[in-house]
């Protein structure tokens, strides 16, 4: 991996995000490739600095809860929890699933905030911070269902996909996944069944900028397949396209939305 230090140091966070057990130095120099040397280097600063540390036990670096803080510190500054976090409390209670909602920035849509809808039983929990997978997941869908064929296959091409991830119902080729955004701009709303993992179904929309009409962020609803039923998705679709126009109208409330 090329890059100056800033980005190479960019990414051993994002690397460290994902590891909560910690990573051995040599593993995530393979990883980023690059030197185990300059590795070492970025994790001592980093250690230095606060943001990361290196267990005692085992070696293994880790992050600190320095950069969780300044993460929930620059959300409480947005607004975000005032605004927005009734609205996807309220649809999390009236779905019984765990609802997310993803900030679209450039070319990347970020999940940065949710509500737990199911208090006992199967319960379907991802971590936030995570970026949105475009082509299997229903957040990632909708976004790109919002956009032209053509624009979605190049914001798609963007994205590393790791056919490992898909679940067995995913859009394994572009014809069928254009298929699919056609069906979700029909409907106005994403269905993804045994797509993102076996054994969950989500449904997404997309949240539009109030004045100007070009999508900001999205809105996705979540949960064991079991439960959540294409049919139980359909029966629910109102309420997330209520959601939807809620978070539209007072967007411009949070920082969150500045384009």
């Amino acid at each position: 991996m090329a890059g100056s230090l800033i980005e190479r140091t960019l990414r051993v966070l994002e690397t460290l995000s994902s590891e909560p057990d910690g990573i051995p130095l040599q593993r995530l120099a393979e990883r980023l490739e690059i030197p185990k040397s300059a590795a070492h280097r970025i994790c001592n600063e980093l250690i230095r600095l606060g943001y990361a540390r290196q267990e005692t036990r085992t070696g293994h670096y880790r992050l600190s809860t320095r950069l969780v803080a300044l993460g929930f510190r620059y959300l409480g500054s947005t607004g975000a929890s005032d605004v927005l976090q009734p609205i996807l409390d309220r649809l999390a209670a009236e779905t019984g699933e765990l609802v997310r909602l993803g900030v679209i920035e450039g070319d990347r849509q970020t999940w940065i905030a949710k509500a737990q809808g199911s208090r006992t039983g199967l319960r379907y929990d991802p971590d936030m911070g995570r970026e949105a997978p475009l082509r299997y997941t229903a957040s990632g869908q909708a976004w790109l269902a919002s956009l032209d064929d053509h624009t979605a296959l190049t914001l798609l091409a963007r994205q590393d996909d790791d056919p490992e991830r898909f679940g067995p119902n995913a859009p394994r080729t572009d014809a069928e996944l254009l298929e699919r955004l056609a069906l979700a701009r029909e409907r106005g709303y994403t269905c993804c069944v045994d797509s993102s993992a076996l054994g969950t179904s989500a449904f997404g929309a997309v949240i539009r900028h109030p004045i100007k009409h070009h999508p900001i962020g999205v809105i996705s609803v979540a949960g064991p397949s079991v439960r959540l039923t294409e049919s139980r998705m359909h029966e629910l679709a109102p309420k997330l396209l209520q959601a939807v126009e809620e978070l539209s109208h007072c967007s411009q409330s949070s920082q969150l939305f500045t384009e």
